[in-house]
């Protein structure tokens, strides 16, 4: 038993009629004074072992709790079954036993409730079954579960040789599989050691010299009549196909035979037609039917004869059949079939008697290419080979594969492979793949290739300078600052030799890493700092995160949370959200582009499709999806028409209007529907700005030449149609659009308009049909202009009425973590979202409307959005821009009182002609986390213009590129008097720089948890609030420093005399080696004159039931040794856990001001969910002393000093062998008693 308290339950025996009181056994129970052993999990096999592995099942560990149902309705149901649904990795096979509390943290036996669980089922109470006017409490759950052990299965045959052609080298593979005793066993933890798939080299015989065959025979002469010719023809021999042979393969000499007096095409059945280049047969027809697979008849497809295939005979009706009158057809007859958006197909005729034949004709939809598998980004040495591979799906097939260097097209056998070998440094640069399947094409992401030259460096060894920022009161005389050069590796991608270099994704990739670390304390006043100091740099496999998007899924008007909606990653369910909306999808590793789409199961909602941008270095991303709520449907006849206005704003016009001819419903099968229809038509109307974030997709399209451009958006609409009785979706086939000129404030758009759906797989819009314009009266004396197109509506589809634009810019935005905007406090993972807004008419700067919705993560170098910008003007597009880390707003750089260029980051006088202005430049009452800006394209003529912040489009790496000293716009953390300080030093913004160390402050770089401690502090002041955090239990860390972490305690909003700080600490656990845990000794230290005067009683009764104690005899501190399980508002201790640090922080840091555990605030609640109370005065210089009082007034002071000892007696202290160290700083004395404290065996601080 490991890992918490240590639980033994009873499985029960649940039966059909009578309920049954849950019985609960603890070892806790049995022992409580015991102190808890930690047994280490060792995994039970050798590296290399191949064979069958022998689990052990008695090594167990229990999972993270789950709380997957709310009591309310019939009562609480943490169902085995449905947390599987939920968490499938999570959750053995077979559970061993399970442990329920409820959420306050109390047992299931000891809350009087009935309730039933068993490690096979889960848990549940019912509320019927409770005492009366009582109900069932809420309750989390956990499983105890045998440790996941992985083994290898056995090596399979070798395989056949890749390479078929003579004289080539490939390759044999053999592989074996990754197994273990999960009940899902493609999600492993851990992984087997060693390689699941093992290559060795092979070749085929050299090849021959290409040579001809010998000449074949004269043919015949090509006319009856007439000039013709006759050839002859030869093969060439050849292996491989680069080899040719020399000469020509046909030889054409002249033949001559009678003039010609008719026409001499003959014809086996019917007779020669009048332009002698076919046969008719009168009397005979051909007779046919056009459908898609799913039924629905297809009009104006155009037919033809195969062996003439640009002669259309004729046309498919409305019913999508065809009439040919005097087609010779038989059963060899092969007739071309052509419709709008399908793939062409051949169909054979079948006679039906002597006098007609018939064709039924089957088309499949056109699918536009979609690259599923990028070229990956690759470092070689010279000579050496590789190879870049692309794949993509799409419809009709074969699809082509063009590669691309540099941008020049390069000679290639359309493959989707690209094959490199013996690499030349000139070589190296951007590769890109195009593929096409005569409908539709698409590019690739480029992938870059390095090539490092014979004798050039590989991976420097020496180290890059990296400064940290040291305690105020350790100022270095030698950098004269308070900064430390720790010194760090650049984590670039570097070259070594690889079993097989010729997959399509390396098996290994590495990285410039640290090498080796050494160990120096920094002189302070008074103290020293140990820290780990990067000593060399090598090539080491690069550490891959874990990425993963989270958030919330709630409506745009009300915040109502999406629950259970089901979510789809392409085809496939990928999970469901939470009760609150909450979601996390895990970003598979070969994903560029992910598409994500939302579907409520209620109907209450809009599907509603995200392409959500990530960063593979940042572990997790949060996002807030808002969603528009449906329209209240209304009933219409299907058999009469519908007309639906679009863009219904009160005292503005109708944006336009949908038709519907009468009997345009039918089902998804091709049946036409007669009868009631309930049709809920819901659009997302441009004019109404605060609906911007609900816009779906990225509103981006894919050209003829596979180049991803943006769209401007006029309006979206979704369209939903079912049957009354049955509820079933119904599709329409003949809508009209009508859009209304006047919307359109741009002239120039009116003519580009298009009408498009969005595909809920690949997240584009795909182009549905034309507009042309018509003009119709309103009235008698009005007159208006609508652009009108036709389309049909099938499926659940958004559709969208959008022009391409083409006046393009970027825009450099960066985040900080405070308002210094120090460089090297810039922050990653930081979501910017930029709202471009269409002017007036006149292009003038108040928006009307917004016409593109952006988001983009923050890197190492800020961030480069897509906007559309106008050169004439300034003010011809304008947009909002803001940014969020995880549920938190920052704060954008301030326009007022002042205009400040050095606060903005932009310099004048381009900032006058940008016109900056924050939310809160007119009105201080208003939010400061948005600010707006006119989109001016810059003048390449115009120096005070080429350094950004505003970049042309074709300039995008000047953008990427561009350093910090240049323009660009500014977001910061809203976080004042904060200190952090790590002994081994982490970027938590770039996931790669982890460094694995016993004293690493985060030990697993997978998974990174956050604990925060929330302290009460009465007082008049705020005050900094300090936790030392050292190793304890664990005996190579025990004493030696992890970090600190220095916060300033925020005031109540109400109550000016009382403040609360949440406190990061680090969490106890398993080190970064996974074997042993460490309960970190965590002292909290308030700076000033301050004294504690209560502890939680949770969180006290918690502490004496899991020793060692801590000693508390400093009431001017607090001492503990850190949870290992993950408690709750209840206790005052608030655990996040995430695969991205500063996620993790960010709602622990919420809850802990909000004081609940899973709530979110900003605003301090310092009344709720505390775990310390201190009383900090301010303390007077006239102050007398203990001696100047007592001679004074002697018999008043020794009553206070008594009054205080009383007071002091009833807060009792805990058992400890631990001494706390009241200042938290190390001084040499210090460190004198610390080392004999080691050798005693105890503990120490």
């Amino acid at each position: 038993m490991q890992l918490g308290r240590v639980c033994l339950l009873l499985t029960l025996l649940i039966y059909e009629q009578q309920p049954v009181s849950a019985e609960v056994s603890t070892a806790a129970e049995k022992n409580e004074s015991g102190i808890q052993k930690w047994k280490p999990v060792r995994r039970n096999r050798k590296p290399g072992y191949s064979g069958t592995q022998h689990l052990n099942p008695e090594v167990t560990e229990w999972t993270s709790w789950f709380n997957i149902d709310h009591p309310g309705g019939n009562g609480d149901f943490e169902r085995l079954e449905a947390i599987r649904f939920y968490y499938r990795e999570r959750v053995c096979a077979r559970p061993t036993s399970i442990e329920a509390r409820t959420t306050e943290w109390v047992k299931a036996d000891q809350t009087g409730e009935v309730v039933h669980y068993s490690p096979n089922k889960g848990f549940w109470c019912i509320n019927k079954e409770q005492p009366e006017g009582t109900t069932c409490s809420n309750y989390h759950i956990r499983f105890q579960c045998p440790v996941v052990q992985a083994y290898w299965s056995d090596w399979s045959e070798w395989s056949s040789c890749s390479m078929t052609t003579c004289g080539g080298a490939g390759i044999q593979a053999r592989q074996r599989t990754c197994t273990n005793n999960m009940r899902f066993r493609f999600n492993m933890v851990p992984r087997c050691k060693g390689k699941a798939i093992e290559r060795r080299g092979c070749s085929t015989p050299p090849c021959q010299e290409a040579h001809w065959t010998d000449w074949g025979p004269w043919s015949e002469c090509s006319v009856t009549c007439g000039n013709g010719h006759i050839l002859r023809r030869r093969n060439c021999i050849r292996t491989p196909e680069r080899r040719t042979c020399v000469g020509r393969p046909v030889e054409v000499q002249k033949c001559v035979r009678a003039s010609c007096t008719v026409c001499q095409h003959t014809c086996a059945v019917g007779r020669v037609n009048e332009e002698c280049n076919g046969c008719t047969c009168d009397g005979h027809v051909l007779l046919g039917t056009v459908h898609s697979a799913n039924g629905v008849p297809i009009s104006r497809s155009r037919i033809a004869m195969e062996d003439q295939p640009h002669m259309i005979l004729t046309m498919s009706d409305e019913s999508g059949t065809f009439k040919i009158p005097g087609v010779c057809a038989n059963s060899k007859t092969r007739v071309l079939v052509e419709g709008a958006k399908f793939a062409p197909s051949v169909f054979r005729a079948v006679q039906n008697g002597t006098e007609s034949s018939v064709v039924k004709a089957v088309l499949k939809r056109a699918v536009n290419p979609y690259i599923v598998k990028h070229p990956e980004t690759k470092v070689r040495f010279e000579d050496q080979r590789l190879s870049f591979c692309c794949k993509a799906t799409g419809f009709p097939l074969p699809l082509k594969y063009f590669w691309y260097h540099n941008g020049t097209l390069l000679d290639t056998m359309n493959e989707e492979t690209l094959l490199l070998k013996e690499l030349k440094h000139w070589q190296g640069g951007e590769y890109q793949c195009k593929v096409t399947n005569g409908f539709a094409s698409i590019k690739s992401v480029p992938a870059t290739l390095t090539v490092i030259a014979k004798g050039q460096s590989n991976c420097n060894s020496e180290p890059l300078k990296h400064l940290i920022k040291l305690p105020e009161n350790c100022f270095q005389k030698a950098t004269n600052s308070f900064y430390y050069n720790v010194r760090k590796c650049p984590n670039s991608r570097c070259a070594r030799d690889l079993n097989f270099d010729l997959r399509c994704k390396d098996s290994t990739s590495y990285c410039c890493a640290v090498k080796r670390m050494k160990d120096v304390e920094i002189r302070c006043q008074g103290y020293t700092l140990p820290v780990k100091v990067v000593a060399s740099c090598g090539c080491k496999k690069c550490l891959e995160p874990k990425v993963l998007i989270r958030g919330r899924a709630v409506a745009a008007d009300n915040g109502e949370p999406l629950r259970f909606g089901q979510i789809f990653v392409g085809n496939e369910r990928v999970g469901l959200t939470g009760y609150k909306g909450t979601f996390t999808v895990q970003v598979p590793p070969e994903t560029e582009r992910l598409v994500v789409q939302f579907i409520d199961r209620t109907n209450k909602f809009v599907d509603t499709i995200k392409v959500f941008p990530f960063d593979r270095k940042s572990g997790a991303v949060y996002f807030e999806v808002k969603l528009l709520r449906k329209s209240k449907p209304i009933e219409v006849d299907s058999t009469k028409g519908i007309t639906i206005p679009l863009g219904e704003m009160e005292g503005k016009d109708t944006i336009g209007k949908l038709e519907i001819a009468p009997n345009s419903f039918r089902r998804s099968n091709g049946e036409s529907y007669r009868g009631k229809v309930k049709a809920s038509v819901t659009f997302l109307d441009p004019r109404n700005i605060t609906l911007a974030t609900t816009a779906s997709s990225d509103l981006n399209f894919v050209d003829e030449e596979g180049d991803v451009l943006p769209l401007r958006t006029y309006g979206m609409f979704s369209a939903d149609f079912r049957e009354e009785s049955s509820n079933e979706a119904l599709e329409a086939s003949s809508v009209t659009v009508y859009l209304d000129t006047a919307s359109v404030k741009m002239p120039e758009h009116v003519e580009q308009m298009r009408l498009w759906s969005l595909n809920p797989n690949t997240g584009f819009w795909e182009e549905e049909s034309l507009f042309h314009i018509e003009k119709r009266k309103r009235n008698k004396r009005e007159e208006r202009t609508f652009l009108i197109g036709n389309m049909e509506i099938r499926e659940r589809r958004l559709f969208n009425l959008d022009v391409p634009e083409a006046r393009r810019c970027y825009v450099k935005v960066r985040a900080y973590m405070s308002e210094k905007f120090l460089p090297g406090e810039q922050l990653e993972g930081v979501v910017v979202t930029l709202i471009n807004l269409e002017p007036l008419p006149g292009y003038t700067a108040n928006p009307r409307a917004w016409g593109r919705f952006d988001s983009v993560i923050t890197g190492p170098n800020g961030a480069c959005l897509p906007a559309f910008c106008d050169a004439a003007r300034p003010d011809a597009y304008t947009a909002y821009v803001t940014a969020a880390l995880g549920p938190e707003e920052l704060e954008a750089a301030a326009s007022s009182p002042k205009m400040n260029p050095n606060i903005i980051g932009v310099s004048q006088p381009f900032l006058g002609k940008l016109d900056y202005r924050r939310t809160d430049h007119e009105d201080v009452q208003l939010k400061k986390t948005a600010f707006k800006i006119n989109l001016a394209k810059p003048n390449a003529n115009n120096i005070d213009e080429t350094n950004g912040p505003i970049y042309a489009y074709q300039n995008i790496r000047d953008c990427e590129n561009a350093p910090v000293s240049a323009n660009h716009f500014r977001f910061y953390k809203v976080e004042k008097d904060k200190y952090e300080y790590n002994v081994v030093p982490f970027e938590e913004n770039d996931l790669t720089s982890w460094t694995g160390d016993y004293l690493s402050w985060w030990p697993n770089p997978q998974e990174f948890r956050a604990c925060y401690i929330k302290v009460k502090v009465h007082g008049p002041l705020e005050v900094m609030v300090r936790s030392r955090n050292s190793g304890s239990t664990h005996p190579d860390t025990t004493g030696q420093l992890y970090g600190i972490r220095d916060v300033r305690s925020v005031r109540d909003m109400i109550n000016h005399n009382v403040s609360a700080a949440c406190l990061e600490f680090k969490c106890g656990g398993m080190l970064f080696d996974q074997s042993s845990v460490d309960r970190t000794l965590v002292t909290v230290i308030p700076q000033g004159n301050c004294r504690r005067t209560g502890i939680n009683n949770l969180l006290q009764e918690y502490l004496r039931r899991h020793p060692p104690l801590a000693v508390n005899n400093d009431t001017a501190a607090f001492s503990m040794l850190a949870p290992v399980d993950p408690l709750g508002h209840n206790y005052g201790i608030y655990t996040v856990t995430d695969q991205n640090p500063r996620l993790a922080k960010e709602i622990a840091i919420g809850r802990c001001f909000d004081g609940t555990s899973d709530g979110f605030s900003r605003e301090m609640k310092v009344n709720l969910g505390n775990a310390l109370t201190f009383n900090c005065q301010e303390k007077l210089v006239t102050r007398q002393s203990l001696f100047q009082r007592i001679q004074s007034s002697p018999a008043e002071t020794l009553m206070e000093i008594g009054a205080e000892m009383r007071r002091q007696a009833q807060i009792r202290p805990m058992q400890s062998r631990i001494v706390a160290y009241p200042s938290g700083q190390r001084s040499r004395r210090a460190q004198i008693v610390n080392r004999n404290t080691r050798r005693s065996g105890l503990p120490r601080q």
